[in-house]
């Protein structure tokens, strides 16, 4: 008879296959047909802004980072290209790199660094550049007849205004809300991405397809994104019913940032609900404050304000829809919660 070791060690003792690194890098891979879109509709103007973007975002990640090499997790790739999807084409490199510093140093750093930060790093960098600089982020240079022409002032010097060449153009959302002859774009071309808009406006679909592989690899709640989108539609289909609203529930799920936020940056594992029940009220929340913001606020987009909100509420959403330990009463889960 031979001796045999037994190895304690602390649970869990059945360890998953999957690590923050694969799930961090396999985000990044559903993003490349959505980085080729906005490459092939904007052109260099797509490439430079993203760049810039995720290069403020590695940068401020290698510079004060919390753990030695944590550039090898992506999440700060992650934060960069999604910072700079949601940018116009012709924003100028030095915000976009500026906003990305922001939003790692801000919304993920100082928080104690990854999967601590209660808001989504992107969104925070995009909610800065929003307040610090408007009318740069708010400003679409109507698309030029040649691809290598630049989109907009994109070499702009830093902490001088902008000037944008080319003549301006309202994106769908803008349009419809504040233009002078406002036109519903058909949903073929919101879904198809051929409209103007943010970079990461490109294509409803592209995005549709990579959300569903993420959902297929486990790597998102598919409760988060599809709450939105009934939420979204039918709160805009009654408004609209009612001649409350100019926005058709369709156009409310196509335009804009929709469909990304609600791919990509509501389901972020670490400030969304841990609950199925809590995501269900995550997403329904987001798309109801997203109606509300579109319909009644100053702006025409209200999805970064929408998860940034909810997101600041996941603590107590998780709270409220915690599992009631087995073998106890709803009364003793309540006095334990108090």
């Amino acid at each position: 008879m031979t001796d045999s070791s037994v190895k304690i060690t602390a649970s869990p003792h059945v360890r998953s296959a999957e690590s923050t690194i694969k799930i961090m890098w396999s985000v990044v891979i559903s993003l490349i047909p959505v980085v080729a879109a906005s490459i092939y509709f904007f052109g260099p103007s797509a490439i430079l802004v993203l760049l810039a973007s995720i290069a403020g975002c590695l940068l401020t990640e290698r510079l004060f980072g919390s753990t030695p090499g944590s550039l090898a997790d992506g999440s700060a790739m992650i934060t960069g290209l999604l910072l700079g999807l949601t940018l116009p084409p012709g924003f100028p490199l030095w915000m976009a790199f500026l906003g990305g510093g922001f939003g790692m140093a801000f919304g993920k750093i100082i928080f104690g660094g990854l999967g601590q930060n209660v808001f989504n790093p992107a969104l925070v960098g995009r909610a800065f550049l929003q307040a610090a600089f408007p009318v740069a982020i708010t400003t679409w240079p109507a698309k030029t007849q040649h691809w290598w022409a630049l989109q907009g002032d994109n070499f702009a010097l830093p902490f001088m205004s902008p000037v944008v060449d080319a003549t301006s153009s309202a994106t769908p959302l803008g349009n419809l809300k504040f233009g002078d002859d406002p036109v519903v774009t058909p949903v073929i071309d919101l879904f198809l991405g051929t409209t103007g808009g943010s970079l990461g406006e490109t294509s409803a679909l592209l995005i549709l397809l990579g959300g569903i592989y993420l959902a297929w690899r486990g790597h998102l709640n598919w409760h988060i994104p599809l709450s939105i989108f009934v939420s979204t539609f039918v709160i805009s289909g009654l408004f609209f019913a009612l001649g409350i609203s100019q926005f058709p529930p369709l156009f409310m799920l196509f335009s804009g940032g929709m469909m990304l936020g609600a791919f990509y940056m509501a389901t972020d594992m670490v400030t969304s609900p841990i609950t199925n029940k809590g995501c269900w009220l995550f997403g329904f929340g987001i798309g109801f404050l997203v109606v509300i913001i579109r319909v009644w606020g100053g702006l025409p987009e209200g999805v970064m304000y929408s998860i940034l909100l909810m997101n600041a509420l996941v603590p107590f959403i998780n709270r409220a829809t915690q599992p009631r330990l087995f073998g106890t009463s709803r009364k003793k889960k309540k006095e334990a919660g108090s």
